[in-house]
């Protein structure tokens, strides 16, 4: 893609995947063998490169192309009423530059982080060589207060400007990009509930990255259930909290980044009510600070152990001891469980662009490996017949896992860029309808792309290691990483499940089908559109009935449930990938159609059309069979006994 002109005579593969492949080692033209040799000495060299860094490029390009074109974020700004909306110049600048500190700070931080992993002795915990210095590179450079409010230190950009930042922290380093999630949560959290005190004396420092933030919701007896939760917290003269209890799983609790932490954690006060009624929220600090801001000795707050996991190595993940901790009451008692809503919402959409992250990185990584490495020849005949084999990138079901990654990329940006611009609107505009109409439409957008997008992580960083086959299974190419570091993505602030249910059960029934109404209205209106342009017409009309089956089966899973509950939990993780796969659909139909104006270049109309072919024919046909499981009812999985589980 990189600077090359494209001509119609031109494959596919090589007008839009890359430019022309080179053989990986040394030229074995004239050889007799249909094989390359490589040898041990020049495959160790490889190896020794590959530990420096990665393949990755930030795709500025599909960036600027989703935020200028397709989405059109200037003329959104222009709305918000805000001083100086921030134009196109000055958001490829911001966008320029975080490319720079990505691929330069961050990726070479990447392999190594993920060897060292984090360390802790008698409760204090290190992070991995060079990621303090990195920390504070960021810090320094003010990409830990870009989207925050000016008010309190920060730069006041749209979150649609700020997505593109974090996507770029997420492809190049996962591990690294979990520490200022949190504190982005935190953040919000804060900002939206906090007293004026407490946004003066702890979101402040957040915003200006001397403090960092944690979520603490899970306990070793209660995971997605809240509402076990037995931390504990009893009032004091001086009207803070002190808070016992024991936290897990909780990313960033400890670490050796900044200079103090501050948990948002879920208690119960000594009277409140059981179950989720009765969860209150508490700002807790490593180290104490009252209500002028001033930072005092530390709290009674330790991490008692760090987990030993299958990823995200150089990300601490502690188990949090509170032994009466002093805390401050964040909004109303019993009420803790809405404001935590608030942090969570913002984490969800962050897990699903780091999902995002990982799809495209493992994508360079994965074309980068498929042109170079030269394997068999093409069934159709030699495509490179000067060498000794041709590179695997001609094969088709290579094209197939490439295409699938690059299709889940864009896609995916689509959405999340546009789910940040949601954001946005629901926050700035000054129409109320339309803020509130921007927060239905998010709130159908976040379990989908929470979940779709780090399910397809795990696929498509599966489809990396399949691409470069042995050398995918073993450390030094980098690409098993990806794909233990995609796991957990699946599973933290909310598994699929979880998700799932959201949306069909919350979101969806819960919402009387309204927001998705409008939304399947949307897409309709953008298959109309397309289908006038005669090279989408063919895969506008495809979308178009799907999207039409979609609304008709959101009445019948909601006609079953009436008489059935379990039918919700049978039908629901179908459901949400039926509605992500047409959604990713909408977002590459929407990319194509943009792509057909007149000044758009015509590798990128080309390209994005060709995608989106590819996209109906061999993603899309996953929508049907989403919808045969969804029509088949739950009984088959309620009518099999418990104890017919049991090993015989």
């Amino acid at each position: 893609m990189r600077g090359r002109s494209f001509s119609p005579k031109d494959s596919f593969v090589e007008a839009y995947l890359g430019p022309e492949p080179c053989a990986l080692g040394p030229s074995a033209a004239g050889s007799s063998t249909p094989y390359p040799r490589v040898s041990w000495q020049d495959l160790s060299i490889v190896n020794r490169q590959s530990e420096q860094t990665m393949d990755y490029r930030a795709p500025q390009t599909d960036m600027r192309f989703v935020l200028h074109e397709v989405l059109k974020v200037a003329d959104h700004y222009q709305q918000f009423g805000m001083d100086d909306p921030p134009g196109e110049d000055l958001i490829n600048a911001v966008v320029e530059e975080g490319a720079k500190f990505c691929e330069q700070v961050l990726l070479p931080l990447n392999r190594s982080g993920d060897e060292e992993g984090c360390h802790i002795e008698d409760g204090v915990v290190t992070t991995p060589k060079g990621f303090k210095d990195a920390f504070d590179q960021f810090v320094e450079n003010g990409w830990s207060g870009l989207t925050s409010p000016t008010e309190f230190g920060g730069q006041g950009l749209p979150e649609s400007v700020g997505v593109a930042i974090k996507e770029m922290i997420d492809s190049c380093n996962l591990s690294w990009g979990c520490y200022p999630l949190l504190s982005h949560g935190a953040s919000e959290a804060l900002k939206h509930h906090g007293e004026p005190w407490q946004r003066e004396a702890f979101l402040r420092p957040i915003v200006e990255g001397r403090w960092t933030g944690t979520m603490c919701l899970t306990e070793p007896h209660s995971g997605s259930d809240l509402g076990l939760l037995r931390t504990k917290a009893e009032p004091q003269a001086d009207g803070s909290y002190a808070i016992t209890g024991t936290k897990i799983f909780i990313t960033g609790g400890e670490q050796d980044l900044s200079e103090n932490i501050v948990h948002l954690v879920l208690a119960r006060i000594s009277d409140a009510p059981s179950g989720t009624k009765g969860i209150s929220m508490f700002v807790v600090p490593k180290f104490k600070v009252d209500q002028q801001g001033a930072m005092g000795e530390r709290n009674e707050v330790s991490c008692g152990s760090i987990e030993h996991k299958m990823g995200l190595k150089a990300s601490a993940t502690c188990v949090m001891n509170f032994d009466g901790a002093q805390g401050w009451l964040i909004g109303p008692p019993n009420k803790g469980l809405n404001c935590m809503f608030t942090m969570m919402n913002t984490a969800r959409l962050a897990v699903g662009i780091q999902g995002l992250g990982l799809i495209e990185i493992t994508y360079q990584n994965a074309l980068a490996y498929a042109k170079d490495r030269l394997q068999m020849r093409s069934l159709s005949g030699p495509k490179y017949p000067d060498k000794p084999a041709d590179p695997i990138i001609v094969h088709p079901d290579i094209r197939r896992m490439l295409l699938t990654q690059r299709a889940f990329a864009e896609g995916g940006r689509v959405l999340s860029f546009e789910a940040a611009l949601l954001v946005d609107t629901s926050e700035r505009h000054a129409d109320a309808e339309v803020r509130a109409e921007a927060d239905a439409q998010l709130g159908i957008l976040t379990p989908i792309i929470k979940a779709l997008l780090t399910e397809m992580a795990v696929e498509c960083t599966y489809h990396g290691v399949q691409t470069l086959g042995g050398h995918g299974y073993i450390a030094e190419w980098g690409q098993e990483q990806l794909a233990r570091d995609a796991r957990i993505t699946t599973i933290y602030e909310g598994t699929t499940q979880i998700q799932a249910l959201d949306l069909l059960g919350r979101k969806v029934m819960g919402g009387k089908g309204q927001a998705l109404g409008t939304l399947i209205e949307k897409v309709t209106a953008n298959c109309s559109a397309a289908e006038a342009h005669e090279p989408l017409k063919a895969a506008a009309a495809r979308m178009q009935e799907t999207a039409a089956d979609w609304a008709a089966l959101t009445q019948e899973v909601a006609k079953r449930a009436m008489a059935d509950a379990d039918e919700v939990g049978a039908a629901a993780v179908d459901y949400l990938f039926l509605s992500g796969y047409i959604l990713v659909g909408d977002a590459l139909l929407r990319s194509a159609l943009v792509a057909q104006q007149a000044h758009i270049d015509a590798k990128l109309r080309d390209g994005k059309q060709a995608l989106l072919n590819f996209y109906v024919d061999r993603i899309l046909p996953r929508v049907g069979q989403h919808a045969a499981s969804i029509r088949a009812g739950g009984k088959s999985l309620t009518a099999l006994p418990e104890s017919m589980f049991d090993a015989a």
